[in-house]
């Protein structure tokens, strides 16, 4: 029995030493160098000072309570959310799964076999045992195991990022959306308040032609105006209902009446400077590009894996338990047994496939770079894209509005020389033709003004906070930890 324990013992002491080994091994090699070749400040920022607006919570950038509420409805019960939700649940057990299978499973198991051989004299012999049993354990010498471990880790944590990212762009889009309602909204009460205008103007125009005072023409181009208004009002109705229904499917349910937009909104945040930060900012405040840094770290890991699998490996199969022919003496003294049954695995001739396996994930690593600073550039244009329009959308405002104005004074004009008898009823045609045009314009350039407010705000990565108080902190990707060692 003694020496059995020490057998036992020595068995252990090797195999905890393999473990220490496997622990400190690692085929992973250097990292790439990653470069984004991106300006160190946009061109058209109106402030690189102090901290990025995507900084803030969407709860203090935004200041409409009602546009807020709406958010929150969004962000528990949009589906697309949910499903990134669960998707990084799904991860996460996938990252534990693979956590475990660095670790020895022990099994229990008892059994009853009825044998017959030359060694019982052909006597049918019952054996009861009962024990515990290490199956197909890995010493893992080369890391495989904790390279595949890594890869679900950075797996894991770039789905956390995808999640963020798609917060990000819900907040954006049922803002966006709320701001159609509102203006889809004002575009019907305009459509409406011409449609009264040409409604009078052709009570009055036929009043003209009944006394006979003018020709059946003004008549019929009233009637034209007043019925082109009437379309307007109709289109801009479907509009209506169209922006409600995108708004409920952002949402995920019907958004209460109270909480929709009554009028056109004239603002949408409390900032007047859009402050940016660097461009390097990007790099934290970005979960998209986090989650393609994750990618990599991700490649980088696999490379480990296969290149692991190039050098032999070695599985530890062991039992220990209690044996007896007799069930009674099943656990008495001497009933004692056990094995261990360590297998080598050593790649000799696979026609190449392992190393090819190698170059794959190689390959696999470069276009993962190649991919990581795309989305740096991607990220740097459609900011700058949002700063370009926001660096004259005040001055586009400016005339449109002057324009407003000149055709409204112009079609008052063209109105009352009409009505005194020195102009047709042409010219007032046309002048308000200008006039609701200009006015249909200053709207959609309102919606457009306030939009790039709300696209700086989520392209700079603004939304994953709810308030500024709150701290968003990524985990090191397996490449960063690796760093740190």
């Amino acid at each position: 029995m003694q020496n059995i324990w020490s057998i036992t013992g020595r068995s252990l002491a090797v195999s905890t030493l393999a473990i220490a080994l496997a622990a400190c091994q690692s085929m992973r090699g250097p990292e790439p160098a990653v470069k984004a070749d991106i300006p160190a400040n946009y061109a058209s920022s109106p402030s690189t000072q102090g901290k990025s607006i995507a900084e803030q919570g969407y709860k203090d950038f935004f200041s409409d309570p009602n546009l807020t509420q709406v958010i929150d409805l969004a962000l528990n019960n949009n589906r697309d959310l949910r499903t990134a939700v669960l998707n990084i649940e799904k991860a996460q057990a996938q990252y534990r799964i693979s956590e475990n299978n660095r670790l020895p499973e022990l099994n229990g198991s008892t059994s009853f076999n009825r044998l017959k051989s030359s060694d019982t004299g052909y006597k049918a012999v019952s054996v009861y045992s009962v024990g515990l049993a290490v199956t197909s354990y890995e010493l893992d010498f080369w890391g495989r195991l904790k390279s595949l471990k890594d890869v679900a880790l950075d797996n894991y944590l770039a789905l956390q990022s995808t999640k963020d990212a798609t917060q990000i762009s819900l907040i954006s889009s049922v803002s966006e959306a709320w701001l159609t309602y509102a203006y889809a909204s004002a575009n019907l009460k305009l459509a409406e308040d011409t449609l009264t205008t040409q409604l009078d103007a052709y009570k009055l125009n036929k009043k003209r032609f009944d006394v006979g005072i003018d020709s059946e023409v003004p008549l019929r181009q009233a009637e034209i105006s007043v019925e082109t208004a009437r379309a307007d009002v109709g289109n801009y109705k479907t509009q209506v209902m169209q922006a409600r229904n995108a708004l409920n499917l952002l949402v995920g349910q019907t958004v209460p009446e109270q909480l929709l937009p009554k009028t056109s909104i004239k603002q949408v945040t409390k900032e007047s400077i859009f402050a940016t930060g660097l461009s390097s900012d990007l790099l934290t405040n970005r979960p998209d590009i986090q989650q393609a840094a994750y990618n990599l770290s991700a490649m980088g890991a696999n490379i480990g894996a296969a290149k692991a699998q190039l050098y032999p490996s070695i599985s530890l199969t062991s039992t220990a338990g209690l044996a007896s022919t007799d069930l009674s003496d099943l656990f008495k003294s001497g009933s004692f047994i056990w094995s261990v049954a360590p297998s080598l695995n050593i790649p000799i001739f696979d026609w190449g496939t392992r190393k090819a396996n190698v170059k794959v994930a190689q390959v696999n690593q470069e276009i993962a770079l190649a991919s990581y600073e795309k989305t740096i550039q991607t990220a740097f244009k459609e900011v700058s894209d949002a700063l370009a329009t926001k660096q004259n959308i005040g001055e586009r405002l400016q005339a449109q509005t002057n324009l407003v104005n000149a055709t409204n004074r112009t079609y008052a004009l063209s109105n009352a020389r009409y009505r005194a008898g020195i102009d047709g009823y042409l010219t007032v045609l046309s002048a308000q033709k200008d006039a609701y045009s200009a006015q249909k314009a200053l709207l959609a350039l309102q919606q457009s003004a306030l939009n790039n407010q709300i696209e700086l705000y989520k392209t700079l990565g603004g939304g994953v906070k709810v308030y500024n108080t709150d701290q968003v902190v990524y985990t090191p990707s397996s490449a960063d930890a690796k760093k740190n060692q």
